[in-house]
């Protein structure tokens, strides 16, 4: 099966998480302290995320073609990184370095953002931001999944974007405060960002162990032998890894980037810019309320339903942006759909990944996913942001919700299960 329709093996009897301590059993203390680590990142990431588009369009006057081209390289520069931060991570044996290489970088590029106010510099800065997400994303998700069962690894991601997204709940509202607070305005949110930064570094380093324990403890031939660049390619030999590579390139293609989603309600609503920079957190409150529900119920009744319903909501969302009358509840029913869109994609599709890619490829594997869909999301920036220029939001929306229609309902027939023999 593509997304298998029950994760669990067969005769595995799931565990019952009554308590919070039971809980972190079944999941594992490095899912936990990983995601503690994202958490703290994406404060310090999401502060930046918050106030980045309104900064470059009001601020810097950029055209939307501009914009497009700058949050593609944002978005898109890590898919360029993942396969050799996956490749690393997997030929080393040590996932913990490679994923602190790239957590390190990030946070040394905080603070360039001070010096950096015109868009050749900003585009330099965040391609090496994006550098150090595309190094550490496929290693922490390897070691996500290799320290839990699978039978709970829709859980366990789930519990680590809640936790992440967390992050992403609190670095939009310290953006706000610093922004009503602070004098130096954008700068003021970039330095506490750089701070930020640095003190998930920190606890990375203290509190992640080097080596992933699986639910029945450390499993040192797991990964025997070393790993070349040839036999990682290999991987998209595997029917069902081509399949969800395939599906996730696809949909992505018609995935407006959150920024351009956040503009497009400013416009329609008349947000004012002391309030925009809350809008992801519409998003990130109810990602966190479902990534764990949406998680487990991915293990239960398979990550393909999950992961489609996800794109019917944000399809749903498209459709409001584009027909529905500008009123004061069209933020809340948007932003909603936004973020229970990414509660049932982003922690099932590395699930499903890691249900099919080998353990000492799991790294590689997860990269090669992360790579198509990244790429895509790139050539979607590109694209939506020429077509509004051309031809307006309109317009551009219009069409980026009629191919993400149509690549949906490939995705259905792709990802069916397998038949029964």
């Amino acid at each position: 099966m593509y997304l298998a329709d029950r994760s669990a093996p067969g005769g595995t009897t799931p565990v019952t998480t009554g308590t919070g301590a039971r809980a972190a059993r079944v999941i594992g203390t490095t899912v936990i302290a990983l995601g503690a680590v994202s958490l703290i990142t994406d404060v310090s990431s999401e502060m930046v995320t918050a106030v980045l588009p309104l900064y470059l369009v009001a601020g810097l006057g950029l055209s939307p073609l501009g914009f497009g081209v700058l949050d593609g390289v944002y978005n898109g520069v890590s898919a360029l990184v993942q396969l050799l931060g996956g490749h690393l991570a997997d030929r080393a044996r040590n996932h913990k370095l490679v994923a602190g290489l790239g957590y390190g970088l990030s946070a040394l590029c905080k603070p360039l953002l001070l010096l950096a106010h015109s868009l050749g510099p900003l585009g330099a800065v965040l391609a090496l931001d994006r550098t150090g997400k595309g190094l550490r994303t496929a290693p922490r998700d390897a070691l996500i999944s290799l320290s839990t069962s699978a039978e709970h690894r829709g859980r366990a991601f789930g519990v680590h974007r809640a936790m992440d997204t967390a992050g992403a709940v609190l670095g939009p509202v310290s953006a706000f405060l610093i922004l009503r607070a602070a004098t130096g305005g954008y700068d003021a949110v970039f330095g506490v960002s750089a701070c930020v930064a640095a003190l998930g570094v920190l606890v990375l380093v203290l509190f992640v162990p080097s080596r992933p324990r699986g639910p029945a403890g450390p499993r040192p031939g797991a990964a025997r032998g070393r790993v070349d660049l040839r036999e990682a390619l290999s991987l998209l030999r595997l029917p069902r890894l081509r399949a969800l590579a395939g599906c996730a390139t696809l949909l992505g293609l018609t995935t407006v980037s959150d920024a351009f989603v956040y503009l497009l309600l400013q416009r329609r609503v008349g947000v004012g810019e002391q309030w925009f920079p809350l809008l992801p957190l519409g998003t990130a409150v109810m990602f966190l309320l479902l990534a764990v529900p949406l998680g487990a119920l991915a293990d239960r009744v398979g990550r393909r339903a999950v992961f489609l319903a996800g794109h019917v909501g944000l399809l749903t969302a498209y459709a409001l942006l584009l027909w529905t009358p500008a009123t004061l509840a069209l933020p809340y029913l948007v932003l909603a759909l936004h973020g229970t869109f990414y509660a049932a994609t982003d922690g099932v599709l590395p699930a499903a990944v890691a249900d099919v890619v080998p353990e000492r490829l799991r790294a590689s594997g997860l990269a090669l996913i992360g790579t198509g869909q990244a790429l895509a999301r790139f050539c979607c920036s590109l694209a939506f942001g020429a077509a509004w220029t051309a031809w307006g939001d309109g317009p551009a929306l219009a069409g980026a919700a009629i191919g993400l229609l149509c690549c949906a309902a490939v995705a259905g027939v792709v990802l069916r299960p397998a038949p029964a023999r």
